[in-house]
C-alpha cells in the first residue's frame, strides 16, 4: 500500500525543518534571506490550509537581484571546473538528504500525487547529477585555419540568466534551467510561480544555500508579472528561459526580443496519441491513461488528443471510460488517490467550460465531466472532430478527447492540425507504419509505442509552432542555451598587412 505524505517526511512546516515557513516566510533569496514588502498566502490546493507566506518581488526588488547576480557572476565564471562541478555534487547530495521534505512541499503546494511527486525530485537530483559533469566538458573546437594562426570557437557564459517557471512540475522545471547555467558559469536569477514558490523556488534556493554556492550567484524571489516583465527586460539580464503557457510564452519572447536578449520558450501543446488499428487495446488503454491524467492532465506534454482507427475507436473508448471511472480523486496527501485538484478555480472553470462548449458543438462524455471543488474527474470525451473546443484548445485538466480517423494519411494530417508542435505518440504493432509518422509529424518530441508524457533528463526537449520558439533545454542542448559562441584566434606575430 502506498504511504501517505505524513508517513514519508517530518512535517515540513513546523519551526526548525529544513524547508520550515520560518525561512522563507515572506522573504526572497540572494544568498541571504531577505525580507519583501509585500507577500502572498501560500495555499493547499486539497484542503485551502495556508501553508506560510511568500514574499512577492517588485520590478525593483528585480532590478537590485540582477546587479547583484551580474556581480557575483564574474568570480563565479572563473572559479576552477572542479570546484563548480563539486558544488553541484554537494546540491544533489542535499536534494536526496531533504528529498522527504521537498516530496511533501510538491504534494501540498501544488496537488501533486505523491508518486508524480517522487518521480519529480528523482529527476532533478538526476539533473544535478548530470549539471556536475558539465564543467569538466569540453567548451570548445579548435578550427581549421591559415598557417601560423590557432583558431578556435569557445563557449563562454551568457552572464546572466533570467528564469520564469511553472506551477504544474515546479521543482523539475525550475532546477532543469538553474543547474545547467550555474554549472557552466552563469549566475541566476529564477522568479517561481507564486503558488508554488516553495517547491519550486525555495527548495532550490535551500539546495544551493546548503551545498555552498557563492552568494549572489541564485537568486529566487517569486512575483507576478509586473516581476517577469522587470526580468525580460532588465539590461543586466542576457538570457530568459520561460516556461508556462503560449499566451504568456507570446508576451515573455515578444519583450525579451525587444530588449535582443536571447529566449528559450517552453510552452503549451495539444500533444496527439496515435493508436493505429493493429494495437493492442488494453495497453494502449493504460498509455493514454497516464498521458491524459498524470498530474490531472496539467503538463505541458499531455495526451490532448487521442486519434484512434475507427476499426478499434468504439471498443477503445468503452474500455477507457470504463477505465477511467475506476480512478480514485481526491487528497493526495491520503496517499490513496490517483487524481488530486487542480491549481486552483480558475483552471476548473477553464475546464467546465472548455467540456460544455465541446458538447455543444456535438462531443459525448463517456466518463466524467464533472468537478467537485478543484477536484475533477477524469473524463472521456468521443465524437471530437477538428473544429470542436476540446480538439483545439490546450485544456489543461484530466481530459481525454478521442477523435478516429480512417487512414495513416489522416491520422498525420489530423495531427498536424493546429499550432502546437510539441510531442506525439504512435502505438502499433508495426514499426515500419511507425517510422512514417515519424518523417511527417511536425513535432519535438516523437514516442513510438508509448504515449506523450516522456523526460529522461538526457534529451534535449522542446517544440515548434506555438509549443515554442524552436529551442531545446536538456542533454546536449544545454551547452547551446546557456552559452555563445566566441570565435578567438593566436598569432606569434602581428601580420604585415599591405595597406
Amino acid at each position: 500500500m502506498m504511504a501517505t505524505v505524513t508517513e514519508i517526511k517530518s512535517d515540513a512546516q513546523e519551526t526548525g525543518a529544513w524547508l520550515g515557513s520560518n525561512i522563507w516566510d515572506g522573504r526572497a533569496f540572494d544568498g541571504d534571506w531577505t525580507p519583501l514588502q509585500t507577500s502572498a498566502n501560500v495555499l493547499e490546493p486539497a484542503t485551502g490550509a495556508v501553508l506560510g507566506s511568500v514574499g512577492l518581488a517588485s520590478p525593483e526588488d528585480i532590478r537590485a537581484a540582477a546587479v547583484a547576480a551580474k556581480s557575483a557572476q564574474k568570480s563565479w565564471a572563473a572559479t576552477g571546473y572542479d570546484e563548480r562541478a563539486a558544488i553541484l555534487r554537494a546540491a544533489a547530495a542535499v536534494a536526496e538528504k531533504y528529498r522527504a521534505e521537498i516530496v511533501d512541499w510538491i504534494v501540498r503546494e501544488s496537488g501533486s500525487i505523491i508518486a508524480k511527486a517522487e518521480y519529480e525530485v528523482a529527476v532533478s537530483i538526476k539533473l544535478l547529477h548530470e549539471a556536475s559533469a558539465m564543467p569538466s566538458q569540453a567548451c570548445g573546437q579548435v578550427l581549421p585555419s591559415s598557417p601560423g594562426r590557432l583558431s578556435m570557437a569557445r563557449r563562454r557564459p551568457l552572464g546572466v540568466v533570467g528564469v520564469i517557471s511553472p506551477f504544474n512540475f515546479p521543482l523539475y522545471l525550475a532546477i532543469r534551467a538553474v543547474a545547467p547555467a550555474i554549472a557552466v558559469g552563469n549566475a541566476v536569477v529564477l522568479k517561481p510561480d507564486p503558488r508554488t514558490a516553495v517547491c519550486g523556488g525555495f527548495s532550490i534556493a535551500r539546495i544551493f544555500e546548503e551545498a555552498g554556492l557563492p552568494k549572489g550567484v541564485l537568486h529566487v524571489l517569486a512575483g507576478d508579472g509586473a516581476a517577469g516583465a522587470a526580468l525580460c527586460s532588465d539590461p543586466d539580464v542576457a538570457m530568459i528561459q520561460f516556461t508556462g503557457s503560449t499566451a504568456a510564452g507570446r508576451k515573455v519572447g515578444e519583450a525579451a526580443g525587444r530588449h535582443l536578449k536571447k529566449v528559450s520558450l517552453e510552452l503549451g501543446g495539444k500533444n496527439a496519441l496515435i493508436i493505429l488499428d493493429d494495437a493492442d487495446i488494453d495497453l494502449a488503454v493504460k498509455a493514454t491513461k497516464w498521458g491524459a491524467y498524470l498530474h490531472q492532465g496539467q503538463i505541458c506534454m499531455a495526451t490532448g488528443r487521442v486519434l484512434v482507427h475507427e476499426r478499434i475507436a468504439e471498443q477503445f473508448t468503452k474500455a477507457l471510460a470504463q477505465s477511467a471511472t475506476q480512478l480514485p480523486v481526491g487528497d493526495p496527501a491520503s496517499g490513496q488517490v490517483a487524481l488530486g485538484p487542480l491549481i486552483n478555480e480558475a483552471q476548473v472553470a477553464h475546464a467546465t467550460r472548455v467540456v460544455e462548449n465541446s458538447v455543444a458543438a456535438g462531443a459525448t462524455i463517456e466518463a466524467g465531466g464533472t468537478a467537485d471543488g478543484l477536484f475533477f474527474q477524469p473524463t472521456v470525451l468521443s465524437n471530437v472532430l477538428p473544429g470542436n473546443p476540446a480538439f483545439e484548445e490546450e485544456i489543461f485538466a484530466p481530459v481525454a478527447v478521442v477523435t478516429p480517423f480512417a487512414s495513416d494519411e489522416e491520422a498525420i494530417a489530423i495531427a498536424n492540425n493546429g499550432d502546437y508542435g510539441l510531442s506525439a505518440g504512435v502505438i502499433t504493432a508495426s514499426l515500419e507504419r511507425a517510422l512514417a509518422f515519424a518523417d511527417q509529424l511536425h513535432v519535438g518530441l516523437l514516442h513510438i509505442n508509448d504515449q506523450t508524457v516522456n523526460e529522461e533528463v538526457v534529451n534535449p526537449f522542446g517544440g515548434t509552432g506555438a509549443s515554442g520558439n524552436g529551442t531545446s533545454i536538456g542533454g546536449p542542448a544545454n551547452w547551446e542555451e546557456f552559452t555563445h559562441w566566441q570565435w578567438l584566434t593566436m598569432r606569434g606575430v602581428v601580420p604585415a598587412y599591405p595597406l
